[in-house]
């Protein structure tokens, strides 16, 4: 199964009407980063032990780890978790941006260094998380 297949069957198994919002998500994304390279990562280790929830990853960007090591990975994710949706934004690196930046114009979110959770879609402005997805792309250029 290749990754966009992957992806679908994700999305798909999700229950509605979350399933819904991360079709549109997943939709709306794509739009932003036409050309992106897609992730899906299963949320298990190299033992198959289940460390996180699985996500869906769009575009490249290489992580820098305090160590020296690297990475590659994506630069924007998005998971389903227990209470709704998580879209995580990577490589920006004054963690107090988002929140300070979003938080109180996205709607019914938590927003955190690197991550925007919010239970349904319709809680939040999807303007502005449009703009916060931008604004982390243009940090990873």
């Amino acid at each position: 199964m290749n990754t966009e297949e992957q992806i679908q069957e994700y999305i798909n198994s999700q229950h509605e009407p979350k399933r819904t919002d991360m079709q549109e998500l997943h939709r709306i994304i794509l739009e932003l980063i036409p050309e992106s390279q897609l992730w899906f990562l299963d949320g298990k280790n190299s033992e198959g032990k289940t460390v996180s929830n699985p996500n869906i990853g769009y575009g490249f960007h290489t992580m820098q780890y305090t160590d020296g090591k690297t990475r590659d990975f994506y630069q924007v994710g998005m998971s389903a978790n227990t209470t709704g949706i998580s879209i995580y934004i990577l490589g920006i690196e004054d963690k107090n941006y988002l929140t300070q930046t979003y938080g109180e114009k996205i709607g019914k979110a938590s927003v955190t260094g690197y991550c925007i959770k919010f239970k349904k879609l319709k809680d939040i402005n999807i303007e502005i998380l449009q703009e916060a997805i931008q604004f982390g792309l243009q940090q990873n250029t």
